[in-house]
């Protein structure tokens, strides 16, 4: 074993591969930090290049590049208001708020530093117990996706600032744009009105962009009042590391949970880091004494702190399914299962007795990517602070631009563009009337998955319901479930309890 291990640091240790760990790292915080270019659309883009190299360097180039991009969707969360991926809108509006409240420098950096740490723990879970957690992620079935999806969903209602009843109206949106396209039983159109592009669907990527990006230009266009630019100096205040060090272990407990949640969520195949952060930020905010301030006031750092450490920590675990039965975690472990196959690699258990020495590369490589990130997210965020000096006029035409080109980007159609304007003014009347947007991007990512797993279930069982509470893992799920929707209730009950007690014993004392 000493010696397979010896073998994958020499191969990771080449100037080959770490010339392309460094260029991988800053083209995957340029694709993330750009709203539209997912880590997803990265790879793709990248994947052309790994048919040249070798195999430690192409996966190095994957597996650095998808971690830096994970990490790089908050900064224009944080500046901008406009989420880099889908899994950074879950606290989107805390980052953007302690921004405007000087303090994007504790937001991007606190998140940062979770991502590195996040990435990690998913790290140490992949080499502790890839093969045990890839066999019982094997007993999941289309039951067990659906209670796992819905999970998701309910996230989406318990963490919606204000009423929960916008937050069920903001979700039963995104469900409903779900819904359109191709039946995924019947295969026939609905919803499309006699429009060919809409027979795809939707694509999430353009709602996003519209209902956080443009309607935010809306917002500043038609209430300058909204518009605050911090200088440099606010953004970026002398030590700065330090404090982002200190604020990182005083919430060393949402750290842990949120990478526990992380590495749990990531090594179940197709849920990924997007459902992920959800479930972290929900656990976070119902289990804080602050909870009720998330995504209001100056903005809170608890739950950038949680969902990013889920994040990262979700890339590592998705990993699991992939190397032990070749079975991918997500989009991007999809594209290196293809990559590994063309350099005849075979993922799968004969990987961790034949072929060891690449199986232990691919552990280094995680943990090079995670240590390597705070460096170049350090310089990533001290560069991209001067974003807000820049003249109004300008900013918002280049965050429109921004916008077009990510949104065309897609599917390479106009028609995304429109899609994106439309969302953009729906977004704006939503956050006028004080409808939470995040809820519309998970109904969107999740729905599908839900309907698909729903069907499914029904015709392998003849319409039998039963078997959605009656299969152990997936009452386990369900419990979830009605325990997640109970927190507020619960917290509410006991909250009131214990400072009914504290109350009495004060009075006792005096």
């Amino acid at each position: 074993m000493f010696e397979n291990f010896l073998e994958a640091l020499s191969m990771v240790g080449t100037v080959e591969t770490i010339l392309v760990i460094l260029i991988s790292g800053f083209f995957g915080l340029l694709m993330g930090a750009l709203p539209g270019m997912t880590a997803t659309l990265a790879v793709a883009l990248l994947l052309p290049f790994t048919l040249f190299m070798d195999p430690v360097p192409a996966i190095a180039a994957i597996i650095t590049m998808s971690a830096m991009a994970i990490f790089a969707g908050d900064i224009p969360g944080a500046l901008l208001r406009i989420p880099g991926t889908p899994s950074s809108a879950a606290y989107v509006d805390d980052a953007y708020r302690m921004t405007q409240n000087g303090k994007g420098v504790l937001a991007l950096g606190g998140g940062l530093l979770a991502s590195s740490l996040g990435g990690l723990f998913g790290t140490a879970v992949l080499i502790l117990f890839a093969p045990a957690i890839g066999a019982f992620a094997l007993q999941f079935t289309s039951f067990e996706y659906f209670w796992v999806a819905v999970l998701g969903l309910t996230t989406a209602v318990v963490i919606s600032q204000g009423s929960q009843l916008k937050g069920g109206i903001s979700l039963m949106i995104g469900l409903l744009i779900s819904t359109v396209g191709i039946d995924v039983t019947l295969g026939i159109p609905r919803f499309t009105f006699g429009s060919a592009e809409l027979t795809a669907g939707i694509s999430f990527i353009p709602v996003m962009i519209g209902l956080f990006g443009i309607s935010q230009v809306m917002i500043n266009l038609l209430s300058p009042d909204s518009w605050s630019s911090p200088n440099v100096s606010e953004v970026w205040p002398k030590g700065s590391v330090g404090l982002l060090f200190r604020s990182v272990w005083k919430l060393r407990t949402r750290l842990l949970s949120g990478s526990a949640i992380g590495g749990a969520v990531g090594s179940l195949p197709g849920a990924g880091s997007d459902i992920a952060a959800w479930v972290a930020y929900a656990v976070t905010k119902n289990t804080s004494k602050r909870g009720h301030l998330f995504g209001r006031g100056k903005g809170e750092i608890e739950p950038i702190i949680g969902a990013s450490s889920a994040n990262n920590s979700s890339v590592g675990a998705a990993y699991i399914p992939t190397l032990a039965f070749g079975i991918p975690g997500d989009t991007v472990t999809a594209i290196l299962v293809g990559v590994l196959l063309m350099k005849g690699i075979t993922p799968g258990p004969e990987l961790f007795s034949s072929d060891t020495s690449t199986l232990y590369s691919i552990f280094i490589l995680f943990i090079i990517a995670n240590i390597l990130m705070v460096p170049l997210g350090l310089v990533a965020i001290r560069a991209s602070t001067y974003i807000v000096n820049i003249p109004r006029p300008i900013l918002l035409t280049t965050i429109v631009s921004i916008c077009i080109v990510g949104s065309f980007s897609v599917n390479n159609t106009v028609f995304d563009i429109a899609i994106m304007l439309l969302f953009g003014i729906l977004g704006y009347f939503l956050t006028v009337t004080k409808v939470p947007l995040a809820p519309i991007v998970l109904g969107i990512v999740l729905g599908p998955i839900v309907e698909r797993s729903f069907m499914q279930s029904m015709i392998a069982t003849g319409g039998d319901v039963t078997q959605f509470v009656t299969r152990p893992i997936s009452l386990v799920l369900m419990c979830l479930v009605v325990l997640v929707l109970m927190l507020p209730l619960i917290r509410k009950v006991f909250g009131g309890v214990f400072s009914g007690v504290g109350r009495m014993k004060m009075r006792e004392r005096l």
